[in-house]
């Protein structure tokens, strides 16, 4: 990456010029074509946001929002006249429009500030002053804009920042998190993405988390589970979840009170280069179902989330305990072998082994291809056995033996211990 300092000092404003090879990937057919158009109008474009944070990160952006001064009445007239299709344009009060170029979409919002605001959602008045849309983003790392030159704007030091790995909110923490309370989630997910070090915060932020802390009840559960999630894959996340309780988060976000942190913290330490997935992690502060079931009233999980919730609560002691010594991974197979109508069990399975830090029997079990056991209810019936109960019954005799046999014995094998009579 390239960066070099071009001009400083117009108010607050720093320039910098990025030539970077993720830079110029941006640069499809579909870009340019936009790109053009408005600077045909006459109309500023930039990339905002996320985006230039990656880019400066030297990260590769998946989505990219556009920040511009066209209103979207102009944004509208511009395509229509073009002959571009425009999308989903359900966020065009809000000043964003969408149009599909080249098999791309392009969000573009118009410059705006926020003029009331009740901590979820706000009213907002379009400006062509892009210090005054700098100033009502979050924080300083994503505050800063990005011209198709590679001019960097940045009004709020939010280079300085990335590089120095300090994670501000733009001016007053207090204003910023009353503006949208899902900001609290937001500062504690980036800290763990950029921070170096676990524990390096102000004593204002976390005052004006502590004190504001109660209008993240008022957040849509889905907003807040996307949140958490991204804060459970990040660093430092044992740190931020003692955080989440000691700042008072926890209850407001559907997290059981009386979370325990010590069991969070050793999961995090087994499964932190075993790519857990998240629900795994948070499990571990549960001790019972309940909380499980409150969890998901409150962020509304997916069925799947809740489900591995219930098993990893429900066996990450029982299978454990029934490791065998010669054969350690052989509990896990006879659990899968046993619960086989459940679809995911072996992902399931796979989570556990995670969570129990069991980095060798992970690898094995994420190789090991599960078995068919060879005998159905037809072969009984060819070697005479009618009663349905009865088939019932040698079957889960077979279905034991085979496994004793380490899923070896084959269909003649069994079905002749039942000739035999060792049935």
């Amino acid at each position: 990456m390239l960066l070099r300092r071009v001009l400083t000092s117009c108010r607050r404003l720093s320039t910098m010029r990025l030539q970077s090879p993720e830079f110029q990937a941006l640069f499809t057919e579909g870009l340019q074509t936009l790109t053009g158009l408005f600077a045909q109008e006459k109309y500023e474009l930039r990339i905002a946001g996320g985006a230039v944070r990656d880019l400066l990160l030297g990260d590769q952006p998946h989505d990219i929002d556009f920040a511009t001064t066209a209103t979207p009445e102009q944004m509208k007239d511009l395509f229509l006249k073009s002959g571009i299709r425009m999308i989903n344009n359900k966020g065009e009060k809000h000043g964003t429009v969408t149009a599909r170029i080249k098999d791309q979409n392009f969000e573009i919002t118009t410059l705006r500030v926020d003029l009331v605001t009740d901590g979820r959602h706000a009213e907002v008045q379009f400006t062509k002053d892009w210090e005054q849309d700098a100033e009502r983003r979050d924080l300083t790392i994503n505050s800063m804009f990005l011209g198709f030159d590679g001019t960097l704007y940045d009004y709020f030091n939010g280079y300085e920042d990335l590089k120095s790995h300090c994670i501000r909110f733009v001016g007053d923490p207090a204003k910023r998190i009353q503006e949208d309370y899902l900001r609290i989630l937001r500062y504690l997910r980036f800290y763990g993405k950029i921070a170096e070090k676990s524990g390096i915060h102000s004593s204002a932020t976390l005052d004006a988390i502590r004190d504001n802390v109660g209008g993240l009840s008022g957040i849509s559960g889905e907003r807040i589970w996307v949140e958490l999630k991204k804060i459970l894959e990040g660093r430092h996340v044992t740190h931020l979840m003692r955080l989440i309780y000691d700042l008072g988060v926890a209850s407001h976000v559907g997290l059981p009170e009386d979370g325990n942190l010590e069991e969070f913290s050793q999961v995090c330490s087994h499964a932190e280069h075993l790519s857990p997935r998240p629900m795994t992690l948070l499990t571990a502060l549960f001790s019972h179902p309940d909380s499980i079931q409150k969890l998901d009233l409150r962020l509304k999980i997916s069925k799947e989330e809740k489900g591995l919730a219930l098993f990893l609560l429900k066996e990450r002691r029982d299978l454990r305990a029934d490791h065998a010594d010669r054969a350690p991974l052989k509990p896990y197979q006879d659990y899968i072998i046993d619960q086989s109508r459940d679809v995911d069990i072996q992902k399931k399975v796979c989570e556990l082994l995670k969570y129990q830090g069991e980095e060798r029997l992970l690898k094995e079990m994420e190789g090991w291809t599960l078995p068919r056991f060879p005998v159905s209810g037809h072969d009984l019936r060819r070697l005479g056995v009618s009663s349905g109960k009865e088939i019932g019954r040698i079957l889960l005799e077979l279905r034991e033996q085979w496994k004793e046999s380490g899923y070896r014995s084959d269909k003649e094998e069994l079905l002749n211990s039942v000739q035999g009579g060792g049935s």
